[in-house]
C-alpha cells in the first residue's frame, strides 16, 4: 500500500492552510465571540457592554418562555426523528420490492429532496392553510377546527408534519442503498431458514442496516435541531408570539429582534454543549452496538 510522501514538511501545511482558514474563520471566531458575548449585558446598537458573568445564563433557567422553547425542542427532534427514519425505512423496503416502474417510484420519492426548507414551509402553509388548503377538507371530518399560526397544538402539528416531509427523501436514499448493498446470497439464505417476511427483516435485514441507521440518526437529529430553521420561520409568519418555538429559532428571535445579543449569545453556547454532550453520548454508547462488516 502506497502512502503519500512529501519532500518538503511546509507543502501539507500550505495544502491544508484554505481549510483551516475558512473553519477558523467561520467557526471558531464566531463561537469564540459568542461565548464572550455570552458572559456581556450588551447595547442593541453595540455601542457599550457590561459584564454581567453567568447572569445570562441564570435569567435563562429562570425564564418560562426558554423552558417551554426547550420542551418543545426535546419533543420536536424526537418526533421529526423518528417518524422521518420510520416511514422512510417502511418506503425503502416497499421500493426494494418493485419490478416494474421501479425508477419511476423512486424519483417521485426522491424529487422531495430538491425543495429548500423554506420553500417547504409555503408549501405547508398552503396545504394548511384556514381557507382553501386541501387538508383542511381531511380535519374538518373529524370536526377538528384546525387554525394555524394561533393555536399552539396546531401550529406545533404543522411544522412536525412538514419536517417529516422535507427529511423523508433524504432517509429513503440511503436506506434504499443499504437495502441494495446486502448480498443476494444473504438473502437467499435467510429465506431459507425463515419463512417470515417481518422475522427476516428483524433478525438479517434490519441489523444489515444497522450502520446506515446510526448515520442517519445522527443527521436527523441534526436536521430536526438546525436545518429546520427554515420551515419554522415560515410557518409561524413571522410573529412567533405564543407559538411553539425550537431553540435555535429562540435564539434569532430574541438576539436579531428582540436586540439581547447576551441572552442570544448565551442560548447559543447552552445549544452548542447540548449538542456536543449528546454527540459525545451516541457515539459512546450507541455505536457500541452498531456492527460494521
Amino acid at each position: 500500500m502506497k502512502r503519500a510522501g512529501f519532500t518538503q514538511r511546509w507543502l501539507p501545511i500550505l495544502l491544508l492552510m484554505p481549510q483551516l482558514v475558512i473553519i477558523a474563520v467561520f467557526f471558531y471566531w464566531p463561537a469564540a465571540y459568542g461565548l464572550r458575548s455570552s458572559f456581556f449585558l450588551q447595547d442593541p446598537f453595540g455601542f457599550s457592554e457590561t459584564f454581567v458573568g453567568f447572569g445570562n445564563y441564570l435569567t435563562l433557567m429562570r425564564s418560562p418562555s426558554y423552558l417551554k422553547s426547550a420542551g418543545f425542542t426535546v419533543i420536536f427532534s424526537v418526533l421529526v426523528t423518528f417518524l422521518s427514519l420510520a416511514i422512510a425505512l417502511i418506503l425503502a423496503v416497499k421500493a426494494d420490492r418493485v419490478i416494474r416502474g421501479a425508477k419511476t417510484y423512486r424519483t417521485l420519492l426522491m424529487w422531495v429532496y430538491a425543495v429548500a426548507p423554506p420553500v417547504a414551509g409555503v408549501i405547508g402553509l398552503i396545504m394548511f392553510d384556514q381557507s382553501w388548503g386541501p387538508l383542511m377538507d381531511f380535519a374538518a371530518l373529524f370536526g377538528w377546527d384546525f387554525v394555524l399560526g394561533v393555536n399552539y397544538f396546531d401550529t406545533a402539528f404543522a411544522m412536525v408534519v412538514v419536517s417529516v416531509w422535507k427529511q423523508i427523501p433524504v432517509n429513503f436514499i440511503f436506506f434504499l442503498s443499504g437495502l441494495q448493498s446486502i448480498p443476494r446470497s444473504v438473502r437467499e439464505a435467510a429465506l431459507i431458514d425463515n419463512r417470515s417476511a417481518s422475522g427476516r427483516f428483524w433478525d438479517v435485514t434490519f441489523p444489515l442496516l444497522a450502520p446506515t441507521g446510526f448515520f442517519l440518526l445522527i443527521t436527523n437529529i441534526t436536521y430536526s435541531l438546525f436545518d429546520t430553521f427554515g420551515i419554522i420561520d415560515t410557518t409561524v409568519k413571522g410573529e412567533p408570539g405564543n407559538n411553539p418555538m425550537t431553540l435555535v429559532y429562540k435564539v434569532y428571535v430574541d438576539g436579531f429582534r428582540g436586540n439581547d445579543m447576551g441572552g442570544s449569545s448565551a442560548q447559543s453556547v447552552i445549544l452548542m454543549v447540548l449538542v456536543l454532550l449528546m454527540t459525545v453520548f451516541q457515539f459512546r454508547l450507541i455505536e457500541r452496538r452498531i456492527h460494521y462488516t
